[in-house]
Parts: C-alpha cells; sequence; structure tokens
C-alpha cells in the first residue's frame, strides 16, 4: 500500500447497507478493523453498500476481503459529487475473485473528487446471491 494514500473511511462517515442477514453480521463490521467479523446480506441480487464521505474525497482504490463462495464477482462503483440529490454514474466495474484473501481494485485516474460512493454488486459466487465482506477499505486523497 503506498503511504501516500489516506483511508478515506473515517468514523463520522456514513454506510448504508441494501440488506443484511441479521444484526450478528450487521455493516458496523465492514470497517470495525476485526478479521473474525463481517458483514452478510440476505439473499437476492443486487447488493449494495453505500458510503457518504463527510467531505469530498479523491478515492484511487478499494481493498475487499469476501468469505470466498459468497464473492460478489461482479460490482459496478457508482459515485455521486454531492449527497443532497445524488445524480450516480458509474465510474468503473470490478471483478473480485472467489477467494477468501484481500484483494485490491484500483481506481481509473478520471474521477474527480465525489461525496458518495456505492458498490453494487450485480452477480455472486453464491447461488442465493448473498455477500459477504470482512474487510473494506477506501484509499485515496482527502
Amino acid at each position: 500500500m503506498s503511504s501516500a494514500y489516506k483511508s478515506l473511511i473515517a468514523s463520522d462517515t456514513k454506510i448504508r447497507v441494501s440488506s443484511a442477514l441479521d444484526k450478528a453480521v450487521g455493516k458496523k463490521h465492514l470497517t470495525d478493523g476485526n478479521p473474525e467479523t463481517c458483514w452478510t446480506s440476505q439473499q437476492g441480487l443486487p447488493q449494495f453498500i453505500q458510503l457518504v464521505f463527510s467531505e469530498p474525497v479523491l478515492p484511487q482504490r478499494i481493498a475487499l476481503t469476501f468469505q470466498g463462495g459468497f464473492v460478489g464477482i461482479q460490482c459496478a462503483v457508482v459515485v455521486a459529487v454531492s449527497p443532497e440529490e445524488p445524480v450516480w454514474t458509474t465510474w468503473t466495474h470490478i471483478h473480485p475473485e472467489d477467494v477468501n484473501r484481500r484483494q485490491i481494485f484500483e481506481l481509473p485516474g478520471e474521477g474527480g473528487d465525489i461525496q458518495c460512493m456505492r458498490l453494487v454488486f450485480e452477480r455472486s459466487s453464491d447461488f442465493f446471491g448473498r455477500v459477504t465482506i470482512y474487510e473494506l477499505a477506501v484509499e485515496g486523497f482527502l
């Protein structure tokens, strides 16, 4: 990891998810830094994770650690400049592998400052469309 990048997810970043299997696997576990906890969606696609940053940011990469067998294998990264009446634009697509290890996805350089980001899992390696994530990190510039 480049030391020039900073974690963009702070304590005041608002996180919303499309669903959670139950409270034991809720959204708070996406960024708690504990490798034993996770977020698991309910079944059905698409599933999403939405981040609203407290100030405009310039994301450079996303890091995700999935549970193998429950991987969002096709993910649209959509962004909006402002949280007030956001206009969502597809920035890029990422294609995580169906593995348990941490995966890092560099984002294309043509993006500008944004305040909202949504990861939309369009396909899952799970037959029922569930997604399980142990770690979510977004790094870039403030």
